[in-house]
């Protein structure tokens, strides 16, 4: 039985019974901390000795090199993938939108050129017509299904996948109308026109915009230096020279083969990965420059000629009904002569743009042309101006005897720019495949070199700690 003593408390009474000899004292157990006081302590005491101090580097040592592969493969990871979506999804899906302008364009022009036939209007002009508004309804669809969340572009595919059908019965009144020989008809097809320029081509505008600012995401994010892997990387190389000569200054021997293997193994992930990258880099600059540059003025430049083209039709179809905002003026002779401006201009860049013979040849083509083109329309436009309209009609359209005519001058605009064009997406795609081929076995190189480097510095380390025993 435990006897407890009841010491009297100042003033009288009795005081609080004191605690067994068997109570724990207030904090716990004497001595004792926590976990982490406990590894630090130990880790204290191992650097006081030389082995502690071995054990200590050689785990820096090896959880920094893995460290450097680590954020090796996380970098160049996400660079190889922007760089594939530059090759693979966005530039594609931004020619795609520049195919649907195109397709739209072409479609508006060509069904003019058909109208102003009337009856006349041969096969192929109408398989042209079917043509360029199959090509962008499936283009359209294309562009849905890839496009992901871009709510800018899924706004856009909408609103042109609503419009098409409508503009398409517009057309189909119009080409009715027309054989009927009604005159209603060339006003269904100057509303067609406006539909067209008011609400499907700047649809179309905004989505090849808005597909290109991502290709052009996708490029700076393939472009952009690894830094942290560099730093990181450098980092290792200071920290494993740093145990080497401590390493020789301790035992006088010069090298360790396990520190040695591992310094290598960084050097060449290290270099590897600036190497890699600059080519990478030198080759998507080039694929932006020498290719998407180039494709952007050619694609501007051919829908220039489509528009120019359209409002050439569109003058003889009206007739001088629709006047331009100066109230004097044709409205659609305004439109052509404007086109024509920003096509002259559109080629003179493309020839500055042309870095080899096959890209400068069909756009020098494509110049001329434009020449020709536009001696013919003046002397059409003459003619429709002095009230005879059958031989502006010929100049314009042509017929079985009348050959060279503004629309032959168009077709050879249109086709050498279609050869340019298809060269420069060749260039393209070759420098951002090269681009690509530059950051291939990085990730997996990168990963192997650091395991295989860091354990041979926990070897290296090793080595060491077996002479103390």
């Amino acid at each position: 039985m435990a006897i407890t003593s009841r010491a009297p408390a100042p003033g009288g009474g009795v005081s609080v019974p004191s605690a067994g000899p068997s109570g724990p004292p207030p904090g716990g157990p004497p001595g004792r901390g926590t976990a982490w006081a406990e590894g630090v302590e130990r880790l204290r005491e191992a650097a006081t000795t030389e082995p502690g101090r071995l054990r200590i580097i050689g785990a820096f040592l090896a959880a920094l090199v893995l460290l450097f592969g680590l954020v090796s493969v996380w970098e160049i990871s996400g660079r190889s993938t922007a760089a594939d979506d530059v090759v693979g999804r966005s530039q594609p899906l931004s020619a795609d939108a520049a195919s649907i302008y195109r397709s739209l364009a072409d479609a508006d022009t060509t069904s003019s050129s058909g109208f102003l036939l009337g009856a006349q209007e041969p096969r192929e002009v109408r398989q042209r017509y079917e043509k360029d508004i199959a090509n962008a309804s499936k283009l359209l669809v294309n562009a849905a299904a890839n496009t992901g969340g871009n709510e800018d572009s899924r706004a856009q595919i909408a609103l042109l996948s609503e419009q098409l059908p409508r503009y398409t019965g517009l057309i189909e009144q119009a080409r009715a109308t027309n054989r009927q020989g009604m005159p209603l008809g060339g006003a269904y097809l100057r509303y067609a026109n406006e539909q067209m320029t008011t609400q499907l081509l700047p649809a179309a505008q905004r989505l090849y915009e808005a597909e290109t600012d991502r290709l052009y995401s996708d490029y700076d994010e393939a472009r952009s230096w690894p830094l942290v892997s560099l730093g990181v990387g450098l980092v290792s190389l200071a920290a494993l020279v740093w145990a080497q000569r401590r390493n020789y200054r301790r035992t006088n021997r010069v090298f360790n083969h396990g520190l040695l293997a591992a310094t290598a193994a960084s050097v060449v992930v290290l270099l590897w990965l600036a190497v890699g990258h600059t080519v990478a880099r030198s080759d998507l600059s080039a694929a932006r420059a020498d290719g998407q540059e180039s494709l952007k003025v050619l694609n501007d430049a051919r829908i220039a000629s489509l528009q120019a083209r359209a409002g050439e039709n569109l003058t003889l179809v009206a007739r001088g009904a629709v006047l331009a905002e100066d109230k004097k003026s044709d409205k659609y002779d305004v439109e052509f002569t404007t086109k024509m401006k920003q096509l002259d201009a559109g080629l003179a860049t493309a020839l500055r743009l042309a870095d080899d013979e096959a890209g400068r040849a069909p756009v020098s083509r494509a110049v001329d042309g434009v020449k020709q083109w536009q001696q013919r329309h003046a002397a059409a436009r003459e003619a429709d101006l002095k009230g005879d309209f059958d031989a502006a009609l010929t100049q314009v359209v042509g017929d079985a005897q009348h050959k060279d005519t503004s629309g032959a001058a168009f077709d050879t605009v249109d086709a050498s720019l279609e050869q340019a064009v298809a060269h420069e997406q060749r260039e393209f795609t070759r420098a951002a495949q090269d681009g690509i081929g530059a950051l291939g076995g990085l990730v997996t190189g990168a990963a192997a070199l650091a395991v295989i480097g860091a354990a041979a510095a926990l070897l290296g380390i090793g080595r060491r700690l077996s002479e103390y025993r």
